[in-house]
C-alpha cells in the first residue's frame, strides 16, 4: 500500500478542487424536481464545470462516459445519468461528482429528495447517512485509525435499523482519483491504518434502508440493493493536517 502524503501546499490545492465540487453540487441541486431527467443535471453539471475552467474526474474514467453519477432510489452508485430516468415526486437521487484542478483531484456527492412527497422513513435515510458522514469526519486526526472511522460511520446507520454497503467504500485521493488506502464505513476501532497528516481520504458513507447486498447491472456500472430497498450516499474529501481535520469539499 502506497499511501501518498500531501504537503500544506498540495493541500490549499486541494482545497480549491475541492470547493469547486461543491459549487457544482451545490448548483445542480437547484435542477432536482419532478419532471427532470437525470441527463438534466448531466447537462447542469458539465455546463458549470466548463465555465468553472475545471476537468471532468469521471467522464473518461475507466470508459465511464458521463461527469455525474446520479443514483436514483435503489441504485447504490454509479447510476449512468439518462434522458429517458425521470425525476417523480417522492425519488431520492444521489449525485456524485469530482474535477481535476491544477492536477489535483475533489470528489463528493450528496443525495437529494425530489419535490415535496418525501416518506417520513425516506427522510430518515437522508438524515442518517449524512450523520453517519459527520460522525466519520469527526473522529479524523493524526495517530487515529481508519477503523475508528468506519466503527463511527456503522454505530450511527446501524443504531437506526439501516445498513451499510461493503461492496463499495471511500478512498485515498490527490494527483489520482482512487489512491490508498481504502476507507470502509464499517471497522472496529483502534484498528486498520494509522492516520498521519497530509492524508487525504473521502470518506462516502452508503446506506441501505434494507439490507447491505448490492449487485452490479448488465451495464457495468450502476450497482442496485439486492432487496430493492431505497440507498442514500453523502460523501466529503477530508485532510489530516497539524490543526486537526479539514473537510476541502463544503
Amino acid at each position: 500500500m502506497a499511501i501518498m502524503i500531501k504537503t500544506p501546499k498540495e493541500v490549499e490545492k486541494m482545497r480549491r478542487s475541492g470547493a469547486v465540487v461543491h459549487e457544482i453540487l451545490d448548483y445542480v441541486r437547484g435542477f432536482v424536481k419532478p419532471g427532470a431527467t437525470t441527463m438534466d443535471l448531466e447537462t447542469a453539471a458539465a455546463a458549470k464545470i466548463a465555465e468553472l475552467g475545471a476537468t471532468p474526474a469521471f467522464k473518461g474514467y475507466h470508459g465511464y462516459p458521463c461527469v455525474l453519477c446520479t443514483s436514483v432510489n435503489n441504485e447504490v452508485v454509479h447510476g449512468i445519468p439518462s434522458a429517458n430516468r425521470v425525476l417523480r415526486d417522492g425519488d431520492i437521487v444521489s449525485i456524485d461528482t469530482g474535477v481535476i484542478i491544477d492536477g489535483f483531484y475533489g470528489d463528493s456527492a450528496i443525495t437529494v429528495p425530489v419535490g415535496e412527497k418525501i416518506a417520513p422513513k425516506t427522510q430518515r435515510l437522508l438524515d442518517v447517512t449524512r450523520a453517519s458522514l459527520e460522525s466519520g469526519i469527526r473522529v479524523v486526526k493524526a495517530g487515529a485509525f481508519l477503523g475508528d472511522i468506519g466503527a463511527a460511520v456503522q454505530e450511527v446507520v446501524e443504531a437506526d435499523g439501516f445498513s451499510v454497503v461493503r461492496e463499495f467504500v471511500g478512498h485515498g485521493i490527490g494527483t489520482r482519483l482512487h489512491e490508498d488506502p481504502q476507507v470502509p464505513n464499517y471497522g472496529r476501532r483502534g484498528q486498520g491504518l494509522k492516520l498521519r497528516e497530509g492524508m487525504v481520504l473521502c470518506i462516502e458513507p452508503m446506506v441501505n434502508s434494507g439490507k447491505p447486498g448490492v449487485q452490479v447491472l448488465s451495464d457495468g456500472w450502476t450497482a442496485v440493493t439486492e432487496d430493492g430497498s431505497l440507498s442514500a450516499h453523502f460523501e466529503h474529501t477530508v485532510a489530516v493536517t497539524a490543526d486537526g481535520v479539514v473537510v476541502l469539499t463544503q
